[in-house]
């Protein structure tokens, strides 16, 4: 009887440590593999990156491991000023791409919402720039502050 009792109190204790192992601040610290924005959506990473009049989203699982977008189809709302929605397609690997016209500015918001081929929608919200990127301007605070140099040790 102790057994169960040992692992529900594991797992009570666990719990609060799992869940800021994936906040939105550890996220935007965390170097990306594309200069953009990391979100969680159910099992997957979204990543956010936004060009001219463009944007990409790049998938990966949990562990960084690229998720092949074949199949996955959705849509990009940007929200600065006005309202723009991109579809976004695969356009190879684990890249989904779109263009149209949207405004940036430094309150801009962003909903990713994609349907995956087992019929299953998932949706990301961005602040885009609160990580610009590599290369790019500020970052958020969060992204300044210092870490031990192993940002992604949450893997599962």
């Amino acid at each position: 009887m102790k057994s169960p009792i040992r692992l529900l109190l594991g797992l009570a204790l666990a719990a609060p440590v799992l869940a800021l192992a994936h906040d939105d601040a550890t996220l935007d610290a965390m170097e990306t593999p594309n200069g953009g924005q990391v979100r969680m959506a159910g099992p997957y990473h979204f990543e956010l990156v936004l060009g001219d009049n463009d944007v990409s989203v790049y998938l990966t699982d949990h562990g960084d491991t690229p998720v092949p977008s074949d199949g996955v189809g959705g849509n990009v709302i940007l929200m600065s000023g006005g309202r723009a929605t991109i579809a976004v397609a695969p356009a190879g690997d684990n890249r989904l791409a779109g263009q149209g016209a949207f405004e940036r500015s430094p309150d801009m918001k962003a909903v990713v919402s994609l349907t995956f081929p087992d019929g299953n929608t998932w949706q990301a919200r961005f602040t885009p720039s609160a990580r610009v990127g590599q290369g790019g301007e500020a970052q958020s605070a969060a992204a300044d502050a210092p870490t031990d140099g192993d940002d992604h040790a949450h893997h599962h």
